[in-house]
C-alpha cells in the first residue's frame, strides 16, 4: 500500500461519520438503559451489536472486493477471539464483590484475557489447522 492508499483509507468520508454517529448512538442508549435495568443493559451488550455493525458496514462497502468471503471470514475469526473474553464476564464481578477495586480488577481480568488469547492462538495451531496470527 503506497502512501495515497493509505491516505485515502485514513480520510473519513461522509458514510464513516455515519457510522461513527450510530455506533455512538447504541454505546450511549446501552448506558443509559443500565440506569434502569442491569439485566437488559446486559442483554443488549451480549448482542453482538459491534459485529453485526461492522458487518452491514462491510457489505456497503463498495471498495470490498469479495465482499461475502470477508464477512464470512470477520464472523469466523470473531467467534474465536470471543472465547478467550468469557471467563472476564465471571472473574470481574467475582473480584469486584471480593472488594478489588475497579482498574486492579481490570487490570488483572485484561492480562488474563491475553494470557488466554495466547493460549488458544498456541493451542489451536498446534492440534488444529486454525491460524488465527
Amino acid at each position: 500500500m503506497d502512501k495515497n492508499d493509505l491516505l485515502k483509507v485514513l480520510t473519513p468520508s461522509f458514510f464513516d461519520l455515519v457510522k461513527i454517529l450510530l455506533t455512538a448512538v447504541i454505546i450511549l442508549v446501552v448506558t443509559k438503559v443500565q440506569l434502569f435495568s442491569d439485566k437488559l443493559s446486559a442483554l443488549l451488550i451480549a448482542l453482538p451489536l459491534t459485529s453485526l455493525l461492522a458487518m452491514i458496514w462491510m457489505w456497503h462497502d463498495k471498495s470490498v472486493v469479495d465482499r461475502g468471503e470477508g464477512i464470512a471470514n470477520h464472523a469466523y475469526y470473531t467467534f474465536w477471539f470471543v472465547l478467550p473474553t468469557m471467563p472476564m464476564f465471571l472473574v470481574l464481578p467475582w473480584m469486584l464483590r471480593k472488594g478489588w477495586g475497579f482498574y486492579p480488577a481490570l487490570g488483572v481480568n485484561i492480562l488474563m484475557t491475553i494470557v488466554l488469547f495466547w493460549a488458544m492462538v498456541i493451542l489451536l495451531k498446534r492440534f488444529t489447522s486454525i491460524n488465527l496470527m
